[in-house]
């Protein structure tokens, strides 16, 4: 009797998902949840997007996107159409077949994971939770959470897990910005507590999503995006570190790198910058490092990468003191630009972004410091709240250094170099360019 009222929940939620009926829940709209929300719901699913933020909510319900990779027209489409709607009301959750979250993992100021926004989603879930429902959790932490921290907060309810609920996680691997890889078309890890869980959660994602990876547990879909950050981060620590050494005996690393990717096997091209940036990156092998130690294990080298990683910032301040000594002036009271906030080009994405480490560092040791981004409105640093300077001849001709640190496609570099008494390149965006005035990393 046990048995087929298990395989009467699982088949009855599974033919809500195929035939495109059931309703979903995504808590969290922002870089991850909102367009998995739009996929959703162009896939024909009832979609509710919950956050915290009013102004997210009603900007969503307005068709207006404050996502760059959602366009205000596949928005307003399915809001129309009354496929999904925002809210910040958590009861929505009782009518829902499936729940995504999608909320942030920052790091605490100690380096240890602050899950507290998975916490809070999952204090709000049990309260609506009912037999039958999937849970699924897409916020990047380390391995065991949606074992150790969900599952045990949801069991509390006396519904089992596999049984009566399924409950599974599955990696965001969202690239802000990227023209080819989007949410639809980038492949699913998925890995659940049971394989129901897993099966049920692969059905949902195959709804929209063109290839779904499934995995033996939640704890390995956990690891597999800690690793594949990781393994982003230990590299371009190495090449930060090849782009240190290589100043010091004089060596071009740009020339080195785009040499060295002419092999056909066995390398993988990264290149230096002015530091990490972005939710991701800087942040989920602190995460793995964490974790490793609490089992006692020590990471010696995610560490020592990202001890090279956060050093880089300091590297692009000497950069900018030395190109201004050749101008015969002090970093004291010049005035330097810097061009690009976000931590990468062509995105309106600031979070993590090596400029603000450069601009505190900046203005610590006196310099005046302004920005210009053509995707960036306006950033903090320490609280001051800094809007972007229009650039032009006259914005460049008045600093007296230029620092590009996001090499956003939108900037006008002929002008840049024309324009500039001394420049400094993080990103090789002057390759084309030769000048005296030119410092490169």
């Amino acid at each position: 009797m046990a048995k087929r009222k298990e395989n009467t929940v699982l088949t009855k939620l599974r033919t809500k998902i195929t035939k495109r009926r059931a309703t979903l829940s995504v808590i969290g709209l922002g870089y991850v949840g909102l367009p998995l929300a739009v996929e959703m719901a162009k896939a024909g699913l009832r979609v509710y997007g919950i956050d915290v933020d009013l102004a997210k909510v009603g900007m969503v319900n307005r068709g207006k996107s404050y996502v760059q990779d959602v366009s205000d027209a596949d928005l307003r489409a399915v809001v129309r159409q009354g496929r999904l709607t925002a809210t910040s009301d958590y009861s929505v959750l009782r009518r829902s077949d499936a729940i995504d979250i999608c909320v942030p993992t920052p790091l605490r100021k100690t380096k240890d994971p602050d899950i507290s926004y998975i916490i809070d989603a999952v204090e709000h879930i049990s309260r609506y939770l009912k037999r039958g429902q999937l849970i699924i959790l897409e916020s990047t932490t380390y391995p065991g959470t949606t074992e150790e921290v969900i599952l045990t907060r949801l069991e509390q309810k006396k519904l089992r897990v596999g049984e009566d609920f399924f409950l599974a996680f599955s990696p965001e691997r969202v690239d802000p910005g990227n023209p080819t890889h989007k949410t639809a078309n980038i492949p699913k890890v998925v890995g659940g507590i049971t394989h129901r869980c897993t099966t049920v959660a692969c059905d949902l994602y195959r709804t929209c999503i063109d290839s779904v990876v499934p995995v033996s547990s939640t704890t390995v879909a956990e690891m597999v995006k800690l690793l594949e950050n990781t393994f982003r981060s230990v590299n371009i620590g190495l090449v930060n570190e090849m782009c240190l050494m290589c100043d010091r005996m004089g060596i071009d690393v740009w020339e080195v790198i785009e040499a060295a990717a002419t092999k056909p096997f066995g390398f993988l091209k990264f290149l230096p910058g002015p530091g990490l940036g972005g939710h991701c990156i800087p942040i989920d092998p602190f995460y793995l490092s964490w974790k490793a130690k609490m089992a006692g294990f020590e990471p010696r080298f995610i560490e020592l990468a990202g001890q090279i990683n956060a050093s880089m910032p300091d590297y692009v301040v000497a950069k900018v003191a030395d190109a201004l000594n050749e101008s015969r002036k002090s970093l004291k009271g010049s005035k330097v630009l810097i061009l690009g906030v976000a931590y990468k080009a062509n995105v309106n994405d600031t979070r993590e972004s090596p400029a603000i480490d450069i601009m505190r560092e900046l203005g610590a040791k006196g310099a005046k410091v302004s920005f210009a981004d053509p995707h960036v409105r306006e950033i903090r640093v320490d609280g001051t709240l800094m809007r972007a300077s229009r650039l032009s001849p006259k914005i460049l001709k008045s600093n007296d250094c230029a620092v590009i640190v996001a090499d956003h496609a939108a900037f006008d570099y002929g002008m840049i170099v024309r324009g500039s008494r001394a420049i400094v390149d993080t990103r090789n965006a002057l390759r084309k360019y030769r000048a005296r005035k030119i410092k490169r990393i």
